[in-house]
């Protein structure tokens, strides 16, 4: 076992609990105990088990603390330890995929439908074309691609050819429309009202097509502090269909009590970019999926909106290609290296949000100005990390006399919301700005909703929050930005993954700088991620 890291309390604290268990002398719970700190630390890393040599997998066995009917808190599979949970995630989830993916469904004239939606093309695979014929004849479809692939808008002409198959038979489907987070549900939610303006279809068709998009927290009922939803397989949703964007962020247990809520016969449609990184918590769920069943997955390969040098760079870094990504960031304008003050450089960066939060503005407009540039960090601590660019921010706007500090708020504070408040309405990842309501005459934290609404909430009221010039490029998932600075640490750590800039590189929309010595630079396009687990297996996959 790795001996590098430091296991945390829990880590350590779970280890002696199973250990104590045990008939074990000593020798034998020494070993355990590291054995089973490793398990759970893996488990925070993202894996959802751990591998075993043949001396490691006879101490389990020894431990009895798996069963034949794997009802015990651990379980082994072949030389794979999990924790139970986990398993049954895994189990549980593989068993409703394969089931949604034996489900086809009949599609009458399809192709003449499809001609309306798509044009054909004489050269070249309408990938497209190719994803909807997927989505309308199968229960279970993947829509891959990277950003400007038309992901959105081919989903949106998939939910037209379903309402318009299901009103000739005088029924209309009942759509759900959900993500990961807020952020990524109100892209969601602009992409889909915008394509539905495009469709060539009745009035009385695109009226059938949703635009309100939700969390998936929401969307399954949310009960906390527990961690179960309303909706599972005893009380499963009301929809036909149940779209999700942005799945590469989704985890192996979200994933799986969604799958596990869907009513019979309901049709699922997921949306992602699999070279994204993947969730924070255990799992690859959505690479694991378009691994082991490509049949039910297609790729957008051609990109309408993002070009040019971002486009380039990403593809560079998601081939590992160390000197031509260099090359292009030493050469380019539309992304290049940052070699002036960092520090500086985000400051100035924000000089007109801090002179409209001044003016006191719509704060509409304040919001359309601070969501222009964000500060994308590789690593939350550590120098070059988040709270330390925070702080030193922070202390630039003070000497520049941007900002005035009265306690812990100051005229435009931005902050982001890092605990889910269910009563309040606000969910990790949110982010509100700390601006003066003329109205009441008093200070208030605006937060600007999925739905284009701004909430309105006292600063005393605020869940567990931080300063958010900058953010780790993890939580910028779902997100997209005029302009980005993407900050990698200083030191070489298992952070450091070419998915990781990749990740950051596709928030930019126009401009995209990066502050990063050649050295770890092309020592990150190194590093994979790497997740251990067993769903890929389970799924069917060789």
């Amino acid at each position: 076992m790795n001996e590098e890291h430091q296991y945390s309390r829990l880590d350590i604290a779970f280890a002696q609990f199973l250990t104590q268990r045990t008939k074990f002398k000593d020798a034998q719970k020494d070993d355990l105990n590291t054995l089973l700190s490793e398990l759970s630390y893996q488990q925070s890393q993202g894996h959802s088990c751990i591998l075993l040599n043949n001396t490691e997998i006879a101490l389990i066995k020894a431990s009895e603390l798996t069963s034949e009917d794997n009802q015990s808190p651990l379980i082994l599979e072949k030389n794979r330890l999990f924790l139970q949970r986990y398993w049954f995630y895994e189990k549980r989830l593989a068993q409703q995929i394969i089931a949604l993916m034996a489900l086809t469904l009949p599609a009458n004239n399809l192709d003449l439908l499809l001609d309306r939606y798509f044009i054909q093309l004489i050269d070249e695979t309408d990938w497209q074309r190719v994803a909807a014929k997927n989505a309308i004849t199968n229960a279970f479809s993947i829509i891959t691609g990277g950003p400007g692939t038309g992901k959105t808008t081919t989903v949106v002409k998939i939910l037209a050819l379903l309402q318009e198959t299901a009103l000739k038979q005088n029924t209309a489907l009942h759509i759900a429309l959900a993500a990961p987070t807020g952020k990524a549900a109100m892209r969601l939610q602009e992409s889909i009202g915008q394509s539905k303006n495009t469709l060539p279809c009745s009035e009385a068709i695109a009226a059938q097509i949703p635009e309100t998009v939700t969390t998936l927290h929401r969307l399954l009922g949310a009960q906390p502090p527990s961690p179960y939803f309303t909706h599972d397989a005893d009380n499963p949703l009301i929809y036909d269909l149940v779209v999700v964007d942005e799945a590469s962020m989704i985890d192996l247990a979200l994933m799986s009590k969604l799958v596990d809520a869907l009513k019979p016969n309901s049709r699922l449609i997921l949306l992602g970019d699999k070279d994204q990184l993947s969730s924070v918590e255990s799992g690859a769920v959505l690479a694991d999926l378009t691994k082991s069943h490509s049949q039910h997955t297609t790729e957008l390969k051609k990109s309408f909106r993002f070009s040019g040098e971002i486009k380039a760079l990403a593809d560079a870094v998601n081939e590992q290609e160390a000197e031509k990504a260099w090359k292009i960031l030493k050469n380019g304008q539309q992304v290049s290296l940052l070699n002036d003050d960092v520090i500086e450089y985000i400051a100035n960066q924000y000089a007109d949000f801090f002179k409209l939060v001044q003016q006191r503005v719509a704060c509409e407009v304040i919001f359309k100005s601070f969501n222009q540039f964000r500060v994308l960090c590789s690593n939350r601590h550590g120098e070059q990390g988040v709270i330390d660019i925070n702080q030193r921010v922070e202390k630039e706007l003070i000497q520049q006399g941007k900002i005035r500090l009265s306690g812990q708020w100051y005229e435009g504070c931005p902050v982001m919301v890092t605990q889910n408040d269910y009563s309040m309405q606000l969910f990790n990842g949110d982010i509100g700005l700390y601006l003066y309501d003329k109205k009441l005459a008093k200070y208030l934290v605006f937060f600007l909703k999925p739905d284009g609404t701004i909430k309105k909430i006292l600063p005393s009221k605020i869940p567990q929050h931080e300063t958010v010039f900058a953010m780790t490029i993890h939580k910028s998932q779902g997100s997209e930005f005029e302009n980005c600075l993407c900050i990698l640490a200083n030191k070489v750590n298992p952070v450091l993954t070419k998915e990781l800039v990749y990740t950051a590189i596709t928030r930019a929309k126009s401009n995209l700088k990066i502050y990063s010595s050649e050295t770890i630079f092309k020592q990150t396009l190194q590093q994979k991620v790497e997740r251990i687990g067993g769903l890929y297996d389970k799924l069917g996959g060789k």
